[in-house]
């Protein structure tokens, strides 16, 4: 899960697993694995909205209650950080499923 949290390679450990922020390589730089049959789909889109979506509204709830801020700061404070920690929960999450994919691969390397 190292390789995962690094966004480095499950073989190698060396080489890069994201081209930019979420998107995966066709092949590891290091040690040319083909990472282009490992697909995360929706799970780290959905892990995003149920974490950081529930965290958010709670927040969200909190400080209503708690200080009573016009809806202005609210349609500034939470965009701000929901769209930070959802990028950060969506890479994890994506580079952990490519990961446990090449772990439990049907065919040896």
């Amino acid at each position: 899960m190292t390789a995962a949290l690094l966004g480095r390679c499950p073989r190698c450990g060396q080489g890069h697993l994201f081209a930019g922020v979420l998107d995966i390589r066709p092949r590891c730089e290091a040690c040319g694995l083909d990472l282009s049959a490992h697909d995360a789909g929706d799970g780290p889109a959905v892990a995003g909205i149920f974490i950081i979506g529930a965290i958010a509204v709670g927040l969200a709830l909190w400080v209503d209650a708690r200080y009573r801020p016009p809806l202005w700061v609210h349609a500034l404070i939470w965009p701000l950080v929901v769209l930070p920690l959802s990028l950060v929960t969506m890479r994890l999450a994506k580079a952990a499923l490519v990961v446990l994919q090449w772990r439990h691969r049907r065919d040896a390397d």
